[in-house]
């Protein structure tokens, strides 16, 4: 094969045509479920992007394979797995199901990239001169064995700034990052060996080789003579469709021995390229045919490509026209047709043919919006679009799945026979356009060509962290990963929320969340308030030996504000409010304030404590004063509290202290609840509902409250990243005091290294519009209530009357009776990009025995013992 490069300096390619071309790499923008004024907005900055190229440009949108090695690398990045081992066998686990252990073939993983290679403007005669000798001696090079000619440092010097001029009318709407030599040559060795296991993206990123240097005043390269070492067979052997093995057989259904489609010359329309990392079989199409017209949303048919089930390349050969060339063309066609349709009146008594009303009705449109702006231009453009496989017949056959797709929504797409090596040819960087190749010529104008999606992304989650599940948003396998805890150090929230009905998943991902901080390093107090204890069951498998249960219930800790924290201020604020919340009273009312002073009088005791609080109200009742009689009131009231049984870890000084020194040092802590119940919500607005509740549901409401403060001041002190999961945060924010406790977690937890996992079945239990704005991720599960649905999607930022999402979040996330499309959340990440997920959990059996909250069917097996940890299978990707 020839080889079109022949130095590459930094993002600059000399070609073998005398061209230099500079080429940078772009960043995707947005997502599939983006409301339109995102859609907008960078449909306004391509538009912006085409109409400031320098004439001619060629776009490139690549598959990029990733490599399962790639991926767990990433879930380690930042992890010391030799010192915590938990996260290596969580990587080790991942690795295998990647590497296709599990589904006897590996995955195929890939990721979109854009480049953009723009030719540079030729440096005058002398540099046409220099240029066309540089294309001659390529030519005898390659013949000869020569090196390619130098190119001397004055001639590097004034392409590189012209390119910088390029790139700063270019860089305003769209950020571009130059290109390194190692990508270029990824780009061609990509197109050389699509399906085959060759050289990595990443690799290529992280590469510092393959660029010419400097050396006597003149460019000397490196060797690119093997990456032309490259055989292309435009339709492959004539026996190649034999090679699938017998009885295999073609698109068409019949073998090559019948006379079918794949033994003929016209049915190999593929094309057969033979490197040295081994046969690739890649199918080119061309774009033949586009809609007339088109709205933003329906015209994206490069997004529509990232949804398929197999990967597809493309590259657009741009070239723009200014606006008053176009206006000047669009005055001669109509001219022309002002003649056809004389001509037509003449001999025709029958009327205009309908296409010639067309194309009048086509040229004044055309005509009134190129005149409209100065700056606006018509784009040119001849789209190739690439699928392969790893047998004739696989490409064959994504080629007519390719076809139809597009062929739905008016897209016309022709593989010619006899074209594939020049489609091929456009899809090499630095190559000449070739001619046949201009049949396939588009004619837009710049901002309708920017309504194609090209530069739309599919992205969701962290570039590092824990792999969580895979997209749903593209057709081939997209790792999720999720990290976390490394959101304060980029200056974002840790807090986050998931929010869904019953049984959509919000506790399995909570805990999944919760459990690879914990391996990872991290730290997690959660507050386990179910009869089940699921969150304790889940800390013992998850984290055996590295947990702490706390039972708040059964009394046999104190977790008395003034005993357990070490600073009398903090346990005074927190005793305080935790007596408010008990009685019902206000922190300003005159009961209020007696409360205050009998907190502080007892904080100041050598032996502080709950109990002492009550000596000092009874002391105050002895006056005889309408002040002894509010003291009388409360000592009554709080006696009432202090001597039942689920009161008891709070006001009995008997009891040993929590030690937050000591009890709470686990990476695992789990503080459980049950028996404490709850006030329902309606009672937290109803002050006389409120007083009409039992006795336990008031004792339950503030002693959760107390516990909840504990567990935020411990993430505070830590220094690691510590994690508060609270599942069902309704019972904290139905009070104000346990609203402001959350508050403050999400207001200043990033400033501390920690973060809040709030599980809702509605987003109006998370609190106040401030709080749920905070929120760095957000997660929506199964909400089959259409209200509770709209507000859901409102709070990701989606528009909650959009009749499509509706019907997705209420009936086609994790669909009821279908287990296997369980955990399917849609989500926003804190950099503002939403995508729909499937919730992965890894192959172990630690995290697998206690993640899942489904009951247990009557007549089934019962539920695996915690204790053992035998090897367990778990949901692979579907």
């Amino acid at each position: 094969m020839k080889l079109p490069l022949r130095h590459i300096v930094d993002h600059l390619v000399w070609s073998t045509s005398g061209t230099v071309w500079a080429v940078w790499s772009l960043t995707p923008a947005g997502s599939r479920y983006m409301p339109d004024r995102a859609r907008e907005e960078i449909t306004a900055q391509v538009t912006s992007l085409v109409r400031s190229l320098p004439g001619r440009a060629r776009l490139f949108g690549l598959s990029a394979r990733i490599d399962a090695g790639e991926v767990v690398a990433a879930t380690l990045d930042g992890v010391d797995y030799r010192r915590h081992e938990a996260w290596a066998e969580v990587a080790e686990a991942q690795l295998r199901l990647l590497a296709g252990e599990e589904l006897d073939e590996p995955v195929d993983m890939y990721r979109r990239t854009l480049w953009l290679a723009v030719p540079l403007p030729a440096l005058g005669g002398r540099g046409q001169w220099q240029a066309t000798a540089g294309t001659v001696w390529s030519e005898l090079a390659g013949l000869l064995g020569l090196p390619p000619a130098p190119v001397g440092v004055g001639e590097v010097a004034e392409y590189r700034e012209r390119a910088a001029q390029v790139e700063a009318e270019l860089s305003g709407p769209v950020a571009l990052r130059p290109a390194t030599p190692a990508e270029i040559v990824w780009i061609h060795q990509h197109a050389v060996g699509r399906g085959l296991d060759a050289e990595l993206l990443g690799e290529a990123e992280r590469s510092l080789m393959r660029g010419s240097r400097m050396s006597g005043g003149v460019l000397r390269s490196p060797s690119h003579a093997d990456l032309g070492h490259v055989r292309l067979l435009e339709g492959g052997r004539p026996d190649s469709a034999a090679q699938d093995g017998p009885g295999r057989t073609g698109r068409t259904g019949r073998g090559r021995g019948s006379g079918g489609m794949l033994g003929s010359v016209a049915g190999r329309r593929w094309l057969q390229v033979d490197s040295e990392d081994g046969t690739s079989y890649q199918a080119h199409l061309a774009l033949a045919e586009m809609p007339r017209a088109f709205t933003a949303a329906g015209g994206e048919f490069f997004a529509e490509l990232d949804r398929l089930p197999f990967a597809v390349d493309w590259v657009v050969d741009l070239t723009t026209v200014p606006s008053e060339k176009v206006v000047a063309a669009v005055t001669k066609k109509k001219r022309d047709l002002v003649d056809q349709a004389d001509q037509y009146a003449a001999r025709r008594a029958t009327g205009l043919p309908d296409a010639l009303h067309d194309a009048a009705d086509d040229l004044g449109d055309l005509g009134a919006r190129a005149s409209r702006s100065s700056v606006e231009v018509e784009v040119q453009s001849v789209t190739a679009l690439t699928v392969w496989g790893t047998t004739p017949a696989e490409c064959d056959q994504r080629a007519a799945a390719l076809q139809a797709r597009l062929k739905g929504a008016n897209y016309r797409l022709v593989r010619p026979v006899g074209g594939q090596e020049e489609l091929f040819t456009l899809g090499l960087p630095a190559a000449v356009t070739p001619p046949a190749v201009r049949q396939y010529l588009q004619h837009e104008l710049g901002e309708d060509w920017a309504m194609h999606g090209a530069l739309y992304g599919q992205t969701f989650g962290d570039p590092t962290g824990a792999m969580v599940g895979y997209s749903q948003d593209i057709g081939t396998i997209s790792p999720v990963l999720l990290n976390i805890a490394d959101a304060p150090v980029r200056n974002a929230s840790a807090s986050f929320a998931l929010a869904g009905d019953l049984g959509g998943g919000k506790s399995t991902l909570l805990k999944l969340i919760a459990g690879s901080v914990v391996d990872r390093g991290g730290r997690a107090i959660a507050i386990d308030r179910t009869k089940s204890r699921e969150w304790a069951r889940f800390a013992r498998t998850a984290a055996p030996g590295r947990c702490q249960i706390v039972d708040a219930a059964t009394a046999d800790m104190s977790i008395d504000p003034l005993r357990v924290f070490t600073d009398p201020e903090i346990g005074a604020r927190y005793a305080l409010s935790y007596l408010t919340v008990q009685l019902g009273v206000g922190a300003m009312t005159e009961h209020g304030a007696l409360l205050k002073t009998a907190v502080k009088e007892a904080a100041a005791a050598p032996d502080r404590s709950m109990a002492l609080v009550l000596d000092a109200l009874e002391e105050m009742a002895l006056e005889d004063s309408a002040r002894g009689q509010r003291a009388a009131s409360l000592v009554e009231w709080l006696r009432v509290a202090a001597d039942e049984p689920l009161a008891a870890a709070v006001f009995n000084p008997n009891l040993p202290p929590l030690d937050l020194a000591g009890d709470l040092t686990s990476d695992f802590v789990v503080i459980t609840t049950t028996g404490l119940t709850l006030p329902p919500r309606e009672a937290a607005t109803n002050p006389d509902l409120l007083r009409a509740q039992p006795l336990e549901a008031l004792i339950g409401r503030a002693v959760l409250y107390l516990i909840a403060a504990i567990a935020r001041e411990t993430a505070f002190t830590d220094p690691r990243f510590t994690l508060l999961p609270l599942d069902e945060a309704y019972w904290l924010t139905s009070s104000a005091e346990g609203q402001a406790l959350i508050d403050e977690i999400v207001y200043d937890g990033r400033k501390h290294g920690a973060g809040v996992g709030l599980g809702c079945h509605d987003v109006l239990e998370l609190g106040t519009s401030t709080t749920q704005g905070l929120l760095a991720y957000r997660f929506l599960a199964r909400t089959a209530d259409p209200t509770l649905a709209a507000r859901g999607l409102a709070w990701l930022g989606l528009p909650g009357d959009d009749q499509d999402l509706l019907r997705m979040v209420t009936t086609d996330l994790s669909p009821y009776g279908k287990p296997e499309r369980a955990g399917e959340f849609l989500a926003r990440d804190p950099r503002m990009n939403i995508g729909r997920f499937k919730v992965l959990i890894p192959g172990i059996a630690r995290i697998t025995d206690g993640i899942h909250t489904t009951p247990t069917a009557p007549h089934t097996q019962p539920a695996p013992d915690p204790s053992r940890y035998e090897p367990a299978a778990t949901g692979g990707i579907r």
